[in-house]
């Protein structure tokens, strides 16, 4: 049986999500046997409906993150506590610094120009006759994957010698001009802010469409109570817009942070971290599966994990106040 655990070729692997398929269905169907009966008390649905769910959470999720944070207090062979030796190692060795700037520079600009950038574009394509046209072009970059974006603009970015044909699109508009072509994804600190634009390409999107919502969904009456008063242009974008999807933009700039922190595919598809370009997530992954230097990887993952929490709570805290609100 060790097929199962190990499948050889497609045809196994088929069969294994065959079995697994089958013994979903076959655990749902017991649970609903057990609990789906007349005169049961309640906690026995309680724990029939929601213990399967919580037990996969618990191993799947839990246990995980309970052992990673475990690991980061450990040495290279988990067989011996370090203390914070891998943390100190993490903020004191000059790569892992690099690292932590780098990280430090995606959070910062990539929620902030997003947010900005789809802000203004809401604003200013809102109610105009090529509307939808105009926020589709916009929304495009979302619709594909990480890994997807990535290439395309490793095309874009793609660099070379002077007196060849250049394929890139920009060295190749460089050399149309007169100028030389440039390595944009090896030469640094220049080649992470190619790839944060890469980010912000794709989320703009994002930004563009919740924001849009937001401007949408403020009442006529303000806005009709305000020309009257005199208030248009740049008057109305500052007085009434911004403050009414104020919630909408700490929704965007959340979330696109917690995405950032996450930006691994990005990094690891057009750079593979080198040159100076690694994040947290993309080391973590270096770490921990490259280098073989697991405890370190943990280290990572948990400071990952540490820097997201204030977001996910600040966020959570704040839709809560807008719901009260309502």
């Amino acid at each position: 049986m060790e097929w199962l655990l190990k499948p050889d070729g497609a045809g196994q692997e088929f069969l294994v999500m065959i079995i697994a398929i089958a013994l979903f269905a076959s655990v749902m169907a017991l649970v609903l046997f057990l609990t789906d009966r007349p005169n049961m008390p309640r906690w026995v649905p309680i724990v029939g409906y929601l213990g399967p769910a919580v037990a996969l959470i618990g191993f799947g999720l839990l246990f995980p993150a309970l052992t990673t944070v475990v690991n980061s207090f450990q040495n290279r062979t988990k067989d011996a506590f370090v203390g914070l030796d891998n943390y100190a190692e993490i903020f004191t060795n000059p790569e892992f610094i690099r690292v932590l700037v780098n990280t430090a520079l995606w959070m910062v600009l990539v929620p902030l120009v997003s947010t900005a950038l789809g802000l203004v574009y809401a604003v200013l394509v809102d109610r105009i006759r090529m509307e939808k046209v105009a926020k589709t072009l916009i929304f495009l970059p979302m619709a594909i994957s990480m890994v997807g974006a990535s290439i395309i603009w490793k095309f874009v970015y793609e660099y070379k010698p002077p007196g060849v044909d250049q394929i890139g699109l920009l060295n190749q508009l460089l050399v149309t001009f007169g100028a030389e072509p440039q390595q944009f994804l090896l030469d640094p600190p220049g080649n992470t802010f190619a790839l944060i634009f890469v980010m912000i390409w794709i989320q703009t999107g994002f930004a563009m469409t919740v924001l849009s919502a937001a401007i949408k969904a403020i009442p006529d009456d303000i806005v009709e109570a305000a020309q009257i008063d005199g208030v248009s242009g740049i008057k109305m974008f500052v007085y009434i817009t911004m403050p009414s999807v104020r919630p909408a933009i700490i929704v965007v700039l959340t979330t696109i942070a917690m995405a950032t922190l996450k930006a691994f595919d990005v990094v690891y598809t057009m750079t593979g971290g080198n040159f100076q370009t690694s994040v947290i997530a993309n080391e973590f992954f270096t770490q921990s599966f490259v280098r073989q230097q697991p405890h370190i990887g943990a280290a990572l993952a948990v400071l990952l994990f540490v820097i997201v929490s204030p977001i996910v709570i600040y966020n959570v805290r704040n839709m809560r106040i807008s719901e009260g609100e309502r």
